[in-house]
């Protein structure tokens, strides 16, 4: 009993083998979740101390900085610490790409309504992929630790009418 070598080579390997029978499963799982088939729109988001810049890289000449919208400031449907001055505007039914970096510290692009979370680590960029097939207002926040008042970058993701985001863009320009 005090020197069985056939014992321990047995709890020794027959567990490797089904960490091995678990794994290989889940990795061609998370492989296949990460892959991105023909996104319809690509947005660049890049995290800032304070803020959320987007670039929308399909059209000319989108982008716009996403600033938390002051106390003085809120209408009585704005959510406090929540929304922002320009909403990252998105068509329904599409299958949208973020590309997400930093451009200072590290940032977490994070809406969990969503399910989707990402880390904006500058001098790397990081894809998110998401599709929604219902019209609304989608609420995130900064979720790493990134430096003083990291919980005022807050996110903001509308859906709409595909009808709408085309008056929308053609009315950014």
């Amino acid at each position: 009993m005090l020197d069985s070598q056939g014992l321990e080579l047995f709890w020794t390997i027959v567990p490797s083998f089904i960490l091995i029978f678990i794994g290989l499963p889940s990795i061609r799982i998370l492989y296949l979740l990460d892959e991105v088939f023909k996104p319809s729109i690509t947005i660049k988001t890049i995290g800032h101390q304070w803020y959320w810049s987007y670039e929308y890289s399909d059209f000319c000449n989108i982008e716009f900085d996403a600033y938390i919208i002051p106390s003085t400031e809120l209408t009585p449907e704005s959510f406090r610490l929540l929304d922002v001055d320009n909403r990252t505007v998105t068509p329904l039914l599409s299958q949208i790409r973020m590309l997400i970096t930093a451009a200072d510290v590290l940032h977490s692009w994070a809406v969990p309504s969503l399910g989707v979370k990402a880390d904006a680590v500058p001098g790397r960029l990081n894809q998110v992929n998401f599709f929604l097939s219902r019209p609304g207002i989608y609420y995130g926040q900064c979720s790493e630790i990134c430096g003083a008042n990291h919980r005022f970058i807050p996110i903001v993701i509308e859906r709409v009418l595909p009808k709408i985001f085309l008056n929308w863009v053609k009315n950014y320009n």
